[in-house]
């Protein structure tokens, strides 16, 4: 799985005009399941998010994680995180999960996220979503299971 992972004062999720999802801080998780991805993996990546140590402590370093702060997590998915942009000016997407494998995934994830004990909101899978965020720090991190 890829997942891309923001820190972030607030954000939120509209689809057809209608805000369905938003969190104050915490960390905004775009998720994208990859083929030959299992539910082992999206366990680990979960774990690993949840206790990534990015947020400030009193000193101001980046020295907390999501589960010592309370913070919340907005987690979409974007099947655009699988792109292979090697060749030609056109990204290929072939190497992300079925349609069906990648929603189950998300959904595992974002349970297993719940599961570790961090409030989650959720996108719409297959949905045309617009993602608001304010990225805090700026601190974004690219991970992969």
């Amino acid at each position: 799985m890829r997942a891309l992972v923001q820190r972030v004062s607030r954000a939120s999720v509209t689809v057809a005009e209608e805000k369905i999802a938003q969190i104050g801080p915490g960390l905004m998780i775009l998720i994208c399941a990859m083929q030959g991805d299992t539910e082992a993996q999206a366990d680990r990546l979960a774990a690993k998010i949840a206790r990534l140590r990015i947020f400030r402590d009193d000193g101001g370093r980046m020295n907390r994680s999501l589960l010592d702060t309370g913070g919340a997590a907005l987690v979409v998915s974007q099947f655009t995180l699988a792109a292979d942009t090697s060749r030609g000016n056109r990204p290929g997407f072939s190497t992300a999960a079925a349609p069906a494998d990648g929603e189950r995934l998300y959904e595992y994830f974002a349970a297993q996220m719940t599961a570790q004990g961090v409030d989650v909101q959720t996108g719409r899978f297959g949905a045309d979503m617009a993602v608001a965020l304010v990225n805090d720090g700026p601190v974004t991190i690219w991970m992969e299971s």
